[in-house]
């Protein structure tokens, strides 16, 4: 398979599972949560995956995906606080979602481009 095709393929899969989470009830997770990543470009470019009602965003389409991209935690105290599994980095804490999602967007791992229909260990 060549990489072009392999590129539509994976863009392709991660359109798919957005327009799915875009159609979600509240009852998965916040559908505020999932418009306001999608509003930002370089973010609908990743493959989205929720677990316990958070999104997560994978440079990759298949288990085990990326951990190095930012993700919004909302804090009881109301806001969200911005933090990057791969390497437990804080950056930064926002009142709003469209303010969290701006702050990962501005911190995507250098070189990350959109997902690749792959897991991790193909990067």
């Amino acid at each position: 398979m060549t990489d072009k095709r392999s590129s539509r393929n994976a863009a392709d899969i991660v359109a798919a599972q957005w327009q799915a989470f875009l159609a979600f009830s509240d009852e998965v997770i916040d559908p505020e949560v999932v418009r306001a990543a999608y509003a930002q470009p370089p973010l609908r470019e990743l493959f989205p995956a929720i677990s316990h009602g958070v999104l997560y965003l994978s440079r990759c389409t298949q288990y085990p995906w990326t951990h190095d991209v930012g993700t919004a935690f909302p804090q009881a105290s109301g806001g969200y606080r911005v933090r990057r599994q791969s390497d437990n980095t804080l950056p930064g804490v926002t009142e709003t979602l469209e303010e969290a999602y701006r702050l990962i967007a501005a911190n995507l791992p250098e070189g990350c481009g959109p997902a690749i229909d792959g897991t991790a260990n193909d990067l």
